[in-house]
């Protein structure tokens, strides 16, 4: 029914998502060769190592059935417009050319659904603005909005910007599926075996927690759910935080809520003093396929080969992933809308 192709695709979340709801995902694009693994393993999709800049709209075409809906979706990298860059609106920006071209295949290609996912101050630029003008200057119908994920049954406090656009006529996001009942800690990760700081799960080669000096595990012993770093003894605090411009940071070196969902995965979500990313009652920060799970990928999702692992590249691949979840509820509204376009 629909034919996808997935730019700035990554490690495939936003792939499994939609493929999970009955989309066809024929081909991811991105520039990090390294999420190849992940995203040809578990997706069964082609994987294009190419800078979208230079993909052209011929290639894209090729992916597509000519019976089927033409689906182009895509989330470019978002550092750009994240709060730590605000005031600096330049195209001149080496990654915000990027929705510019995501924009320029959309007007060559004229696919019949459009999604775009992003952190929610895309919104606050230009090449934001000049984005969802070429979608009307093509005569899609747009939905965008603001989507907190947690009403989604994603166990995480994430919110991000979501568009949908159509030819078909008028689209929007289906209704939340979990307001008021969210998805906590211990309902997603409580089952999995029980870790120490710096082991590896002999079962599950990413289910791995970081080391913790000695330091570290004594202010993690101190640290209680949901508490901060002033909640330790005094002499565990950082010389950082003593001073008054470190009050600020309270979530530092925090545990998680078990009762609640977790907090934004990042892509240093491994680190104990990175965060609240301290396990709710274990003696370590959370383990890779922890952060994995909260980001909703199934428990046997791969991300590398076993003796290729490290933390920070598969934690650069969870952390910018579209969770799964998202993806699914995005694919949901699009099957959806194809569907009411059919009977009508």
């Amino acid at each position: 029914m629909i034919d996808a192709v997935d730019l700035f695709c990554g490690a495939g979340g936003l792939t499994a998502g939609m493929r999970n709801t009955g989309i066809t995902v024929h081909a991811g694009y991105d520039i990090e060769r390294q999420c190849e693994y992940a995203y040809r393993e578990n997706n069964g999709a082609a994987f294009i190592t190419k800078d979208v800049k230079e993909v052209t709209a011929e290639e894209l075409s090729a992916w597509y059935r000519p019976e089927h809906f033409r689906l182009l979706a895509g989330c470019a990298p978002c550092q750009p417009f994240s709060s730590y860059n605000q005031g600096k609106d330049t195209r001149d920006d080496r990654k915000w050319p990027l929705l510019y071209a995501f924009r320029r295949l959309i007007q060559e290609t004229q696919p019949h659904l459009v999604t775009m996912e992003n952190v929610p101050d895309v919104t606050k630029h230009e090449v934001y603005h000049d984005f969802v003008q070429g979608l009307r200057d093509q005569h899609y119908h747009i939905w965008e909005g603001r989507v907190a994920c947690v009403d989604y049954g994603l166990p995480q406090n994430r919110r991000r910007h979501v568009l949908l656009a159509s030819k078909l006529g008028p689209i929007g996001l289906i209704a939340p599926t979990h307001a008021g009942s969210p998805v906590t800690v211990e309902q997603a990760i409580g089952k999995l075996p029980p870790l120490a700081a710096g082991e590896c799960d002999p079962s599950d080669p990413l289910h791995r927690a970081a080391k913790l000096s000695p330091l570290n595990l004594a202010r993690i012993l101190s640290s209680k759910q949901g508490g901060t770093w002033k909640d330790w003894p005094p002499g565990l605090v950082a010389e950082c935080h003593r001073k008054a411009s470190g009050k600020t940071y309270p979530s530092v070196y925090g545990r998680m809520r078990s009762d609640q969902p977790g907090p934004t995965m990042t892509t240093l979500c491994y680190g104990f003093g990175n965060g609240r990313f301290g396990h709710p009652d274990q003696a370590r920060a959370i383990s890779l396929r922890e952060a994995a799970i909260l980001q909703s990928f199934p428990p046997e999702y791969v991300f590398m080969p076993t003796d290729e692992i490290t933390f920070r590249a598969v934690g650069r691949m969870i952390g910018n992933a579209v969770p799964v979840r998202l993806g699914e509820v995005i694919g949901e509204s699009l099957m959806r809308h194809v569907t009411s376009h059919q009977a009508a």
